[in-house]
């Protein structure tokens, strides 16, 4: 993504710009097309800081546009919250919703690839309006009395591909990828606190699909393997300590695999088989520090093209 901001009189040097995005009041503007990604910033007419030092120390002025710096999101860091808009069609959606006595619903932000719940917060119709028309994941908080978008301090936002609407219309879920982890805590999910956990005297566990908690505890094998910690016998330790071993075990319960279907030896034959390929392979991509998340998106973004296209693109790559 591309943002053009605009250099602005006072600033001590050009390589001051690198501290605009946490100190100067700027306002991002978003396109009105859904989906785009490109942000324009709107000088404030004043500035309150300049790097990491007050404005004073740099002769406080008002701004000027007297040229301009195209920088990437990567350079600016984190940028402000998104805008809402308005349309006919966005206020047809915005009525279809059930909104409380307070103009709110519930919005839940879950990852698109993995399907891990990531957080939970409030909406009113301009997060919603906001949400959609920048792709970004924007609440509203109760609090503060005004809208927020993740990320918009910590850089870590929510992309977002879809929005989808309950069947009461009374809560929404924002479909999307994040840049890195949603907790202010640093933990992926802000849900990781088990309740049958803290009865049974356990501590954090986080809520994850069953591949992930798999890939999880694969990590973990792969780490006391690393550490040398004593531990019980493990297979996957065994796994990963052998490539050979992992590679001939993926090869087996593939075959096992494609004899349940030459055979005709069953629905609960077949699931069995699958999910021994699916351990191994997973072990595999440990050993190859590859992310199931990754291999996710990589399914995702072949959603759109033809399976024989695919397979042709690759091959003129060859």
């Amino acid at each position: 993504m591309v943002m053009v901001v605009p250099r602005l009189q006072g600033l001590a040097s050009p390589n001051s710009l690198s501290f605009l995005d946490k100190r100067i009041a700027t306002r991002v503007l978003l396109s009105n097309a859904l989906g785009s990604r490109r942000l324009r910033f709107s000088a404030t007419t004043r500035l309150g800081w300049c790097g990491d030092e007050p404005l004073h120390h740099h002769k406080q002025q008002s701004t000027a546009l007297h040229a301009t710096t195209v920088m990437s999101t990567e350079d600016l860091g984190a940028v402000e919250r998104a805008a809402p808009v308005s349309t006919p069609e966005m206020e047809v959606l915005l009525d279809m919703l059930k909104w409380d006595k307070q103009g709110l619903l519930v919005a839940v932000a879950q990852h698109v690839d993995t399907g891990a719940v990531l957080m939970q917060g409030f909406a009113n119709r301009d997060a919603v309006s906001a949400t959609l028309a920048s792709r970004r994941a924007t609440f509203y908080s109760r609090s503060r009395s005004s809208l927020w978008t993740k990320g918009e301090t910590s850089s870590n936002f929510i992309h977002i591909l879809d929005v989808y609407i309950d069947c009461d219309r009374d809560s929404i879920i924002y479909l999307g990828k994040p840049d890195g982890p949603t907790c202010h805590t640093g933990a992926e999910t802000c849900y990781y606190t088990s309740a049958l956990q803290l009865l049974q005297g356990g501590g954090a566990k986080p809520l994850l699909p069953t591949l992930l908690s798999l890939e999880s505890t694969i990590a973990q094998r792969k780490a006391e393997e690393i550490t040398n910690l004593a531990a019980k016998p493990s297979w996957t330790k065994r796994l990963l300590e052998n490539p050979k071993l992992l590679c001939s075990k993926i090869r087996e319960e593939a075959d096992e695999l494609c004899q349940t279907l030459e055979a005709s030896e069953g629905k609960a034959r077949t699931a069995s088989e699958m999910a021994d390929v699916l351990y191994h392979a997973m072990v595999l991509l440990a050993a190859q520090d590859v992310k199931l998340e990754d291999v996710l998106a990589t399914l995702r973004a072949r959603f759109t093209q033809s399976g024989v296209e695919e397979k042709n693109s690759r091959l003129k790559q060859v």
